[in-house]
């Protein structure tokens, strides 16, 4: 049985293959296109993941869409209704976007797979949410929480999980949204909307939250957990261009301009920003203002997430519970539930967001629809394209680069080692790519956390972004309590994906000041020999060679682009970067030999 699950024309499209309830293959559309958050329909996913499974298009028995579009197209026409004539822009763009694509693309699937249009099924998209986490999670029994920006009308669904079903039980309706709440945070923050979000949280870090109080103006919790917003602040319901109003505007100050180099007393003026402006003292106090609000809006979503996981927990009286949605990406929400509720063990899978509806829509038509027994626990993310040492080998000489192979493991361990101790930057490409947003060790660059000036290094001369974004330590799972506030860190999932943001220990902090953040946090993946036997060995190489069983690791991209996929996207970033080395496979480049 091949089920074929597909997420497309909002953000993050996405398709996965599943045999016999087995996951075969699952990307992102934009690793392919090379569209970042690329929305389109996943042509290039699509034939990935019927390549990956030996199949073509008319061997799939159902192809599933992660949403069901009539009824998303309902809540459009009646909002663009309620709020007409601000809403005349909205319905223009909707007509034209809907009536072109959306609203037939079951049609569109059976035509590009080549099967009939009954094969073509449809799931809500808060299901396809709830089953991303649940069916594929390690419980047989758990509490369900679901928190996006909006699916057809729905913005959060509460639920329970067991054995192959799954019971919403309430639900949240558009506008109140916790996710377009944040992301109107986001867009006067300067950053853009969803794709901005995780760089509100780590600027959050650098500021105080100072305007709480004010944020609680925008939005009310009930005593149930539910929640409401005052509309009288937000134009997302009726604007194509503008998320928040002037009354906003009035509340919170001027919006940040995007783009506005973001610095503080805290951060520090970084050199490659060039010399320090004239004004500096005034910048600084208004960076500060902006800092102090990603803090405010940061501090009462995680009050709200709190408030409904407790409530879902009073409800329940489980210990176990899966978050998806793209506000599951939110790790230092995630952190908080599982520290501040009585949940004992949290499941969020590598991609939250709406990619993984692609996921969840497939596990749902197999699990719920069809009746069959659970068969698929994501244990690890790597399930993207993967390519053989004579496809990299023939890409460096057909292009006429220069490169050394070490066949031998060992040997390629300890000489990436040795670069890393001293002071190099390396691009690691390995195996498959990861499934979600997160470089976790096989799309990756790496460096050595032990050394301060790393972050600044990497920033310059490679990733080009804001001095307060975060590197990512990757740990040794059986390691990590030593170096991180994570009791029993190896049996929690999330933390293998980057889903946790901890307190790295107070006398690790001089160890480890790369991935240290300004609050002392880190937001850690743990590794694991059985899931990456490649990644694991060679930080247990750096561990052995330097006493610390961790390196700072990144996403594999330039800013403003989607990670790596193949050795020419991974070349290209190289030498776009002043990364020092290139490992493709055992194929290893070097920035001093090429011409």
């Amino acid at each position: 049985m091949n089920i074929l699950g597909i997420s497309c024309y909002y953000h993050d499209s996405a398709a996965v293959l599943l045999r016999d309830g087995q996951l075969i293959a699952a990307a992102e559309e934009e690793r392919f296109s090379r569209v970042k958050h690329d929305f389109g329909f996943p042509h290039h996913a699509i034939q990935f993941c019927l390549e990956s499974g030996g199949i073509k298009g008319g061997d799939v028995d159902y192809a599933v869409f992660y949403e069901k579009p009539f009824r998303k197209f309902d809540r459009i026409l009646m909002t663009v209704l309620q709020t007409y004539p601000l809403s005349y822009k909205v319905f223009r763009e909707s007509m034209i976007t809907w009536m072109i694509d959306k609203l037939w693309v079951g049609s569109k699937i059976a035509a590009e797979l080549g099967i009939p249009r009954d094969r073509v099924l449809f799931c809500e998209h808060h299901m396809s949410h709830a089953a991303s986490a649940f069916l594929c999670s390690p419980f047989d029994e758990a509490a369900i929480l679901t928190v996006d920006g909006v699916g057809e009308w729905v913005t959060g669904t509460w639920g329970v999980g067991r054995g192959n079903q799954i019971e919403l039980r309430k639900q949240m309706v558009f506008p109140h949204s916790i996710g377009l709440l944040y992301s109107a945070f986001t867009a006067f923050l300067g950053f853009q909307v969803n794709e901005g979000e995780y760089k509100v949280m780590g600027m959050a870090p650098y500021g105080q939250p100072r305007y709480v109080d004010k944020v609680w103006k925008l939005i009310r919790q009930e005593r149930d957990g539910s929640f409401s917003l005052d509309m009288d602040y937000f134009c997302f319901h009726h604007s194509t261009e503008r998320t928040f109003n002037e009354r906003f505007v009035e509340l919170f100050g001027d919006p940040r301009p995007p783009k506005m180099l973001f610095f503080t007393t805290t951060s520090g003026f970084p050199a490659y920003f060039g010399d320090p402006p004239g004004n500096f003292a005034e910048l600084c106090k208004l960076n500060q203002h902006y800092a102090d609000i990603a803090a405010s809006i940061q501090q009462v979503t995680e009050e709200v997430l709190l408030s409904m996981a407790q409530q879902l927990h009073r409800e329940t009286g489980l210990k176990k519970l899966c978050i998806a949605g793209g506000v599951g990406l939110n790790s230092v929400a995630n952190t908080r539930i599982l520290r501040e509720t009585p949940f004992e063990e949290l499941f969020i899978q590598p991609a939250s967001g709406d990619g993984g509806g692609a996921l969840g829509a497939a596990l749902w038509a197999d699990n719920m629809l069809l009746g069959n027994p659970r068969r698929f626990r994501m244990d690890h993310a790597y399930w993207g394209k993967e390519y053989s040492p004579s496809e990299i080998r023939s890409f460096l000489e057909e292009n006429h680069i220069p490169y050394r192979l070490v066949e031998d493991d060992d040997r390629l361990m300890d000489q990436t080692v040795d670069r890393l101790q001293n002071g190099k930057v390396i691009g690691w490409f390995q195996g498959r790519f990861e499934w979600g947003p997160r470089a976790l060790g096989n799309r990756s660059i790496l460096a050595d956390p032990r050394n301060p000036n790393m972050k600044d290094i990497v920033n310059t001369k490679i990733k080009f972004r804001e001095p307060y974004r975060p590197f990512a330590p990757s740990v040794l799972g059986e390691c990590a309590e030593t170096y991180f506030d994570l009791p029993n860190a190896a049996r929690h999932y999330p933390a293998r994906y980057m889903l946790y943001v901890v307190p790295v220990r107070p006398n690790k902090h001089s160890v480890l000041p790369a991935i240290t953040h300004v609050d002392g946090t880190g937001r850690l993946q743990t590794v694991f020999r059985d899931s990456n036997p490649r990644y694991y060995q060679l930080i247990e190489r750096f561990g052995q060679a330097t006493g610390v069983p961790a390196v700072l690791n990144t996403s594999f991209n330039l800013k403003g682009e989607p990670i790596v996929n193949t050795p020419a996207n991974a070349y290209s970033t190289f030498t776009k970067s002043e990364m020092d080395t290139l490992v493709l496979g055992n194929f290893v480049v070097e920035k001093s030999d090429q011409p």
